[in-house]
């Protein structure tokens, strides 16, 4: 924090404000605000009408309809007018916030606000959202990740600038200052906002750590939010540290987002245990708990080189190929479907190109034997790749080219009549194949991202904000 106890709280804002930007954000990119209404991102609003613009950044602002209030559709119209009054462009965005099993209202909606945002910055082509987050907020969030039982990572809060997967920087420029400032600032230039009646609702955790637990601890301990905000600074070092271990411990084990399974059994358990955290979060997977990751740590350890491991995690599965730690997609459903001419067919794992081209594919004349079945693999099949060469099980031709144990039951096959003659990956059989001037029927795999991508967006580190 740089001038939290300057008398004049609108200069002490402002210059907060404008050190992030200048910290952060690289010339003329278009930042967009979370404006949720309340004091805390009117106040960022403000601040950084007059900070961003007098920069050049173009603003704009992104309000998510949760649904959750009977005052939801007032608060919208509430940011829609605040925002016209300025002449900022506002994005309303909303969710369907549907309690998920094992999850709490608080967590659901969450996960659904920050993809609404990712989506809503991509689409007006903003590189930087800017939260309303402050010390009050970071001083729980410590308490609420303590409470839980997290490390290093966890107790560091949340950073004052993060960058996710998808290319978008996260600011918190009130990270530093204390609800007094911002309530004073508010004050100094008159804002209207509004009030979450939730906030009020000791039911939420957060509100009650907030209302309950800080008065408690402020009665004990002088200025505690300070206190616990200076511990989370500590601990975000820490995690750098440990990040910095993982980094070296893992070496040249990682290549082409896979991870040698020998260096999780050479490195003493809890260097191997940081390895592994580290490898999964960099595959965009959230932290296990301690439990989890030891179990998932057991059988990766203790795997043959050629075992099935699939440990489900998170909507993925972590599993074991030809001696590499590799994070994948969960398998899919077995499919079987016809093909009628059309020129795409959409599959569970990817979508498969049919074109037509002069001697090239599968001779077009053999259709007249029956026609293009594409299914999944069953066991049994058989295909010969070459002239001269026997028929194989394809089970073995897989294996020989390398295909994973989890991505062969995801890998289209396509029959003519009772014929397998085309195998993503593999290609034709070889008595199949169109000569020119024969016209042939090509078949183009692509395959969903199923090894990197995941199909959530997850919100920025260490945020457990309502």
């Amino acid at each position: 924090m740089r001038r939290e106890h300057d008398a004049d709280p609108v200069r002490a804002l402002r210059e907060e404000v404008a050190h992030a930007i200048d910290s952060s954000v690289p010339a003329a990119a278009t930042i967009t605000v979370a404006l949720s209404g309340g004091r805390d991102s009117v106040v960022l609003l403000d601040a950084l009408i007059a900070t961003a613009r007098q920069r050049g950044h173009p603003l704009t602002a992104v309000h998510v309809h949760h649904g959750l209030s009977p005052n939801a559709d007032a608060w919208a119209d509430f940011c829609t007018k605040i925002c016209a009054d300025v002449d900022v462009p506002l994005d309303v965005r909303r969710v369907d916030v549907t309690h998920a099993p094992q999850q709490s209202l608080e967590a659901t909606a969450r996960i659904a606000r920050y993809s609404a945002l990712a989506v809503a910055a991509v689409a007006g082509q903003a590189t930087h959202v800017a939260l309303a987050h402050h010390r009050g907020d970071q001083a729980e969030t410590l308490l609420l990740q303590l409470l839980r039982g997290a490390g290093p990572r966890g107790l560091a809060g949340m950073p004052g600038a993060s960058r996710s997967a998808d290319g978008i920087t996260w600011l918190r420029p009130l990270l530093a200052l204390s609800r007094s400032v911002i309530n004073a600032y508010a004050g100094a230039m008159q804002l209207r906002y509004i009030d979450d009646e939730s906030n009020a609702e000791l039911t939420h955790r957060r509100n009650a750590v907030r209302h309950r637990v800080m008065p408690a601890l402020a009665s004990v301990f002088p200025n505690p939010e300070l206190t616990l905000a200076r511990a989370a600074g500590l601990q975000a070092d820490a995690a750098r540290l440990v990040e910095d271990l993982a980094v070296l411990d893992a070496g040249d084990a990682v290549s082409t987002a896979t991870l040698d399974r020998q260096r999780l059994v050479a490195l003493p358990e809890y260097r191997a245990a940081n390895v592994l955290r580290w490898f999964l979060r960099q595959r965009g997977l959230p932290a296990p708990s301690a439990a989890r990751l030891a179990a998932m740590l057991s059988q990766l350890r203790a795997a043959r080189t050629d075992a099935r491991v699939q440990i489900v995690h998170a909507g993925r599965a972590v599993g074991v190929h030809r001696g590499r730690v590799i994070v994948h997609a969960l398998p899919v459903p077995p499919f079987d479907v016809l093909w009628h001419g059309e020129a795409e067919v959409v599959l569970p794992s990817g979508r498969l190109r049919f074109d037509r081209r002069s001697g090239d594919g599968l001779d077009e004349s053999r259709l007249a034997n029956g026609p293009l079945r594409i299914r999944s693999r069953v066991g049994g099949e058989r295909m010969s790749l070459g002239n001269n060469r026997p028929r194989r099980a394809l089970k073995s031709l897989l294996q020989d080219a390398g295909f994973p144990t989890w991505l062969r039951d995801a890998t289209p096959l396509v029959f003519c009549g009772d014929e397998l003659i085309w195998v993503a990956g593999l290609g034709f059989a070889a008595n199949v194949m169109a000569t020119a001037p024969a016209v042939g029927v090509t078949l183009v795999w692509q395959p969903s991202d199923v090894v990197e991508r995941l199909a959530f967006v997850s919100p920025p580190e260490c945020d457990q904000s309502a």
